[in-house]
């Protein structure tokens, strides 16, 4: 087993290339995983990257780097279109975990439940990954491929989060748990959506924890555009991409109804 901790970009990219590791950052779902059980891995701490905490504002979208925390999203400033993703930070776990854990970590562990995951689907968000070999970006519904998997190589590591500008847009996200806090979801949704003399101008909707990963509902979307935001009609047909499962958790049935009732309500509260 082996240790680093890079200060440079091109030392951990270097050290990728030369074999696989385990790329290390806030720790909140990398060392759970290994209670009772320790593999043998070389591990790649990235804490000392330069600028990998700070969230910046770029010429036409929001850069969220590797190192950002669940705190530095809360404390940002991001405009409305963040509002599900801030809502999301501020209900992923307790205050320690929200000053350690990543939101790229969240999205790298690939959780069918990761609360981050549907809410930077709806704001159409691209993952940037870099290699000595180069630099190459993808949107989050091509990065996250399904239960704990991802299109990362293992010579690569992701550099970031891009989200587009959307000042005009807003966003909100509802997960359902046996409790409000301190849960895994049994369903959730984050909406985005642009809002015009009280009725919507357009959507996007993605919906956690109902299936191996989250998913876009594109036709429940298009459906929504023109409806009066306050009173939405919701049809569960456009619910049937999603591949729910039972569990100790919830059922399968359970976990549609769930999803549905959730997603009016988010769109309501965007009212």
């Amino acid at each position: 087993m082996g240790y680093l901790r890079p200060y440079q970009l091109d030392d951990a990219l270097a050290a990728l290339a030369a074999s696989p590791h385990t790329i290390l950052a806030g720790g909140t779902d990398h060392f759970p995983a290994r209670v009772g059980h320790t593999p043998i891995e070389d591990i790649l701490d990235i804490t000392a990257l330069p600028g990998s905490r700070t969230i910046v504002r770029r010429q036409d979208e929001w850069w969220i780097p590797c190192g950002a925390t669940w705190s530095d999203l809360i404390e940002a400033g991001l405009p409305h279109a963040f509002d599900a993703l801030v809502s999301a930070a501020r209900q992923v776990g307790g205050a320690q975990i929200q000053n350690a854990g990543t939101l790229v970590g969240n999205l790298c562990n690939a959780s069918p439940a990761a609360d981050g995951v549907p809410c930077l689907m709806a704001l159409e968000a691209k993952v940037e990954l870099a290699s000595l070999a180069g630099r190459r970006t993808l949107p989050v519904e091509a990065f996250v491929m399904g239960a704990r998997r991802t299109a990362r190589r293992p010579d690569e590591m992701v550099l970031g989060i891009r989200v587009p500008l959307s000042e005009r847009l807003s966003s909100s996200f509802l997960k359902l748990g046996s409790r409000k806090y301190l849960v895994i979801s049994i369903a959730m949704v984050a909406v985005t959506a642009g809002i015009e003399d009280g009725r919507i101008a357009d959507a996007r909707v993605a919906i956690g924890a109902c299936g191996a990963r989250a998913e876009r509902l594109p036709d429940l979307e298009a459906s929504l555009v023109g409806q009066l935001a306050a009173a939405p009609d919701i049809d569960p047909a456009h619910f049937a991409p999603l591949g729910p499962i039972d569990d100790i958790r919830a059922s399968a049935s359970y976990r549609r109804m769930a999803a549905v009732e959730i997603t009016r309500r988010a769109v309501v509260a965007l009212a």
